[in-house]
């Protein structure tokens, strides 16, 4: 709850700077998941009372929710209607975060009926083609007006979803994805990798979605080569530490103070985070090189300065 007030508060400074220099406000979203459905009504409560602009959920991350739909449709109901107010929220689902491996996503029929609600606004799916098209079917039975959007959790499925098709083989796999997604394209991508690359991301979401094929070759390759960075060598086999080269480019870029990662979570050793920097600083330097600069994150009154480890290791 700290941390919800913590970010409220920065993003309304934030903001202010930001309308006095002309640009449009940042939205504050919030997590809201705990570990039980009190935690999390809780949290909600919180949220609803700092003014957050939206919150997101993981249900199948909750380990007492025996009804997803009931969940939302009676205690946070009650909620909202307790505080006399609502908050756009937006589901997550993601398998290897749910509590019980049975239940890996949220069934078909339950996302019928929690597009319904005019709160719920939309789903961040982390999964394959075929159970992102199960999402994208069940959304539409009660979302005449698209105010319930499906949103990629796998951001690289953008890439083959909207890839421009030519001859035969094109067809077919054009035919294809449209018949695993039935017809009903996503909304949007939710990338990991764009919280150290917001703008990058958001230029990709838009070539792909215009089908801009030359754009698209060039975002990919630049895009998928962040993979490279947080990928290690140990003992013969190739380890992925996404969470910490996040928190640590991060760190590498003045916009937080501390790199350090939860409990259970593989953390970098000093040499993988001179590995790592070193990766890093070359690959931006090729984005910087390879986009328009409207495009390229740049972070501006940073938390702290950079490390001097960053310049030691180019």
């Amino acid at each position: 709850m700290a941390i919800m007030a913590i970010e409220v508060d920065e993003l309304r400074r934030i903001n202010e700077h930001l309308v006095r220099q002309g640009h449009t406000p940042v939205e504050a979203w919030v997590g809201l998941t705990g570990t039980t459905r009190a935690e999390t009504l809780a949290n909600l409560d919180v949220a609803l009372d700092l003014g957050a602009d939206a919150g997101v959920i993981a249900p199948l991350s909750i380990r007492d929710i025996d009804d997803v739909v009931r969940f939302f449709q009676r205690d946070v109901v009650e909620l909202f209607e307790r505080k006399g107010k609502l908050l756009p929220l937006f589901l997550y689902d993601n398998a290897d975060i749910a509590i019980n491996p049975q239940v890996p996503h949220i069934r078909t029929r339950d996302v019928k009926r929690l597009s319904r609600p005019e709160f719920i606004c939309g789903m961040k799916v982390s999964a394959p083609r075929k159970v992102l098209g199960h999402y994208t079917k069940a959304s539409l039975h009660f979302n005449e007006k698209d105010d319930f959007g499906i949103y990629v959790g796998k951001a690289s499925l953008i890439f083959d979803l909207f890839q421009p098709t030519r001859g035969l083989l094109g067809k077919i796999r054009e035919y294809w994805n449209l018949y695993l997604l039935h017809h009903a394209m996503p909304m949007g991508v939710v990338s990991g990798p764009a919280n150290v690359f917001p703008r990058e991301w958001q230029k990709t979401w838009r070539v792909c979605y215009a089908g801009d094929e030359e754009a698209m070759h060039r975002y990919r390759q630049l895009l998928e080569s962040f993979r490279e960075t947080y990928t290690f060598s140990q003992h013969g086999r190739k380890v992925s530490k996404l969470i910490a080269c996040l928190k640590y480019a991060l760190l590498l870029d003045g916009v937080i103070s501390s790199a350090a990662v939860a409990q259970g979570t593989p953390a970098l050793t000093e040499e993988e985070k001179r590995i790592f920097a070193d990766r890093y600083y070359q690959l931006k330097e090729h984005i910087r090189a390879q986009s328009d600069p409207l495009w390229v994150s740049q972070w501006e009154e940073a938390a702290v300065s950079p490390p001097k480890i960053a310049h030691e290791t180019r």
